[in-house]
């Protein structure tokens, strides 16, 4: 009887241990914020458009329901808005290695895209085209079904 009672409380001193040291590694470095411009960048932002991406619906099992067009813009430093509108064919790239595999079909039927599903993937697809800290925010303007 005296083994199992050990054994658990060995466990829970464990977890109580590795929880304290987690909690505290997070409370002194804090988290990181992903997408979010430096606060010492002083230029104000711009916003580049991103033109017209085409990007299928598709379901959650990998399911093709339909194409939909979204209007993008890009938030940016104001003296990157040369490099971001030079480097646009790098991200619409990136967006089509990665829209396939994510599922932004909604509704019944499928035909209503995930706006915000397709928001987050153009921010994870910027930092490959433009690099790290450049887009700070994604604006879709318009959805409409292609």
């Amino acid at each position: 009887m005296k083994k199992p009672l050990f054994y658990l409380a060995t466990l829970l001193a464990g977890l109580g241990a590795g929880g304290g040291a987690a909690y505290a590694t997070v409370s002194i470095l804090g988290p990181a914020a992903p997408g979010h411009a430096k606060a010492d960048d002083t230029t104000p932002p711009s916003f580049v458009d991103g033109g017209s991406v085409l990007a299928p619906l598709v379901f959650a099992d990998g399911r093709l329901s339909g194409y939909v067009k979204f209007q993008i813009q890009l938030q940016v430093p104001q003296d990157k808005t040369d490099f971001a509108t030079s480097r646009l064919p790098l991200l619409l790239h990136a967006i089509n290695m990665r829209s396939f595999r994510t599922p932004m079909a909604a509704g019944p039927d499928g035909q209503l895209p995930d706006v915000e599903a397709f928001r987050k993937l153009v921010m994870t697809a910027a930092p490959e085209a433009f690099g790290a800290g450049v887009v700070s925010k994604v604006a879709i303007t318009a959805a409409t079904p292609a």
